[in-house]
């Protein structure tokens, strides 16, 4: 598997969209840092996690392999965006306290990803890669949502979103894993926001692209029955995190 740029015909709806991660999850990971000099966030998208990061280290390096997406980045004086696969970069040898992989792993070539991670890794430096499934309204909204990922644009996805339905469980692990207590991201979101979300999946893009019609469409108008436009639903989206050091 090589990395894919499936995001950059949609990057302004990817940063608008998406959902951010808690602050929780940042205080787990970060209390496992042993240094707070070096980050490197790996396909780091729109930024969200690198600005988090920024934060909290002294030099933030962000990279993706779309101009697109980082044109949609968060900017903070401390974080240098890049352009770079996750497989071979021109970091230094043992430069990074943390490295950090945020919904993205599954679009890596996993051997390669790991060679390179040991090696711009510092003695006991921490990787942590985690994603999030797919996301929990309420038994009526479940339904339907799981009716449209797998049957409207179930075909339309990579075969690489099987890793993330998985929850990465598969996939092997080269470090000294670290037990990981259970996240998730908790978000309160009306319908056109829940649409937006739906149209920055890579499969709705395909689909769109395919058949010159938007899925979405008819889909938000069928949740119109019991969801009004102006209400707001706690949506859940449950995390799942890969924790070790090196």
């Amino acid at each position: 598997m090589t990395t894919k740029d499936l995001f950059s015909g949609h990057a302004g709806l990817y940063a608008a969209f998406r959902p951010t991660y808690p602050d929780e999850l940042f205080d787990f990971i970060l209390k496992h840092v042993d240094s707070h000099m070096n980050a490197w966030d790996c396909a780091t998208g729109n930024g969200q996690v690198a600005f988090v990061l920024s934060r909290y280290f002294k030099q933030v390096h962000a990279t993706d392999i779309s101009q697109t997406q980082l044109d949609h980045a968060q900017q903070a004086m401390n974080i240098n965006y890049g352009i770079s696969t996750a497989e071979k970069t021109t970091f230094p040898d043992h430069h990074f306290d943390l490295i950090t992989v945020a919904q993205a792993f599954h679009w890596f070539d996993p051997d390669k990803f790991f060679t390179e991670a040991k090696r711009v890794l510092k003695p006991n430096g921490l990787m942590a890669i985690w994603g999030y499934g797919l996301l929990s309204i309420d038994k009526q909204c479940d339904e339907a949502i799981l009716h449209f990922y797998k049957n409207i644009v179930g075909p339309y996805w990579d075969r690489a979103r099987k890793l993330v339905d998985e929850g990465y469980r598969e996939s092997n692990f080269p470090f000294k894993k670290i037990d990981t207590p259970s996240f998730s991201i908790r978000v309160s979101w009306t319908l056109k926001h829940l649409a937006g979300y739906l149209e920055s999946w890579s499969a709705t893009q395909r689909y769109i692209k395919e058949k010159q019609m938007n899925p979405v469409t008819p889909f938000i108008d069928q949740l119109r029955n019991t969801w009004h436009d102006q209400e707001e639903k706690l949506i859940t989206f449950p995390i799942f995190l890969a924790m070790g050091k090196w």
